[in-house]
């Protein structure tokens, strides 16, 4: 870092995950790959659920709204990564680099409120079978998307608020492939601790009231299950929740995973390569997850595939 004058913007330099030409090429193809996988396999289930009237459910509705997230949420900081390596520019100018960790976060967020939305959904599906169609109508389903989608974007802003009051060096060298906030923060020359303070209260409430939410309608939910008396039943009710479910271990995990990394490493370039789980891994296996373990989705698809493909 270049020490300069604090009235002039300061330039973020994201390093990537690699300064190797032969690793950032493959890096390049690489993440190329994953983010178009990424961008079709989610695109292509919101199409077949907006296509499929059958799908035209609560619990679909809630997972297009997630495929949107999580095209959003990858599209915030790979585009960027592969622009740096093709025109070797790795240059993310002030505003840029605010502007990138506020949608991050938007779409972090958002994500974790729509798996404990669709937790809540499953939750009514299997424990109150003959209200569910009464209690998540189309208004409460609609209320519900607002409220996450306004929460996401208010619970993003104190973050990106109190990084605008912190002045930098004239160029900043970030160990990372795109400005997350707690690397960008190790670079500021003035006193982090109202920033730090607000990102583990937006970070803990964030985290703890939606994981609560979400482990207290599976606890109800396993209770309803094991009522069941016949194998048969208990698969049933199970197999209708098991998507969502692996889709919140993944998506839980991958952030734990993180977390611990950094926590036991404190190295930069490992907390970059274990942020690569749930910022592409994440989104890219959340289609996979749900056309290869759900019955409605498959046949959707192929309906999708073979009206898009046939001949006129």
């Amino acid at each position: 870092m270049q020490p300069g004058n604090h009235s002039q913007l300061p330039i973020f330099l994201p390093l990537g995950l690699s300064e190797k030409p032969e690793i950032q090429s493959v890096l390049f193809g690489l993440f190329l790959s994953l983010y178009l996988v990424t961008v079709f396999g989610n695109l292509l289930i919101i199409l077949a659920i907006i296509t499929d009237s059958h799908l035209h459910t609560p619990m679909y509705l809630f997972l297009s709204n997630l495929s949107l997230s999580d095209i959003c949420f990858t599209s915030t900081t790979i585009p960027k990564m592969l622009l740096n390596i093709q025109t070797q520019s790795k240059a993310i100018t002030y505003t840029g680099c605010i502007t990138q960790m506020y949608f991050f976060t938007v779409f972090g967020l958002l994500d974790n409120l729509l798996l404990t939305v669709m937790a809540y959904d499953r939750f009514m599906a299997i424990c109150h079978p003959l209200h569910y169609t009464v209690i998540m109508n189309l208004r409460l389903c609609a209320q519900l998307l607002l409220l996450t989608w306004l929460i996401s974007v208010l619970g993003a802003l104190p973050e990106s608020l109190t990084m605008s009051w912190l002045s930098f060096c004239t160029i900043v060298e970030i160990q990372h492939y795109f400005c997350e906030l707690p690397e960008v923060l190790k670079f500021a020359c003035s006193d982090t601790f109202i920033n730090n303070v607000v990102l583990y209260l937006v970070t803990g409430l964030m985290g703890f009231f939606p994981l609560t939410g979400i482990l207290l309608s599976y606890s109800r939910i396993v209770c309803s299950v094991l009522r069941i008396s016949t194998t048969g039943g208990k698969y049933k009710a199970f197999s209708t929740c098991g998507s969502h479910l692996s889709m919140v271990s993944l998506f839980y995990g991958t952030c734990l995973g993180v977390y611990l990394s950094s926590t036991w490493t404190h190295d930069s370039q490992t907390g970059a390569f274990a942020s690569v789980l749930y910022t592409m891994v994440t989104p890219m296996l959340n289609p996979f997850i749900y056309s290869l373990r759900n019955r409605d989705m498959k046949r959707a698809l192929r309906k999708l595939l073979c009206n898009t493909l046939s001949p006129q």
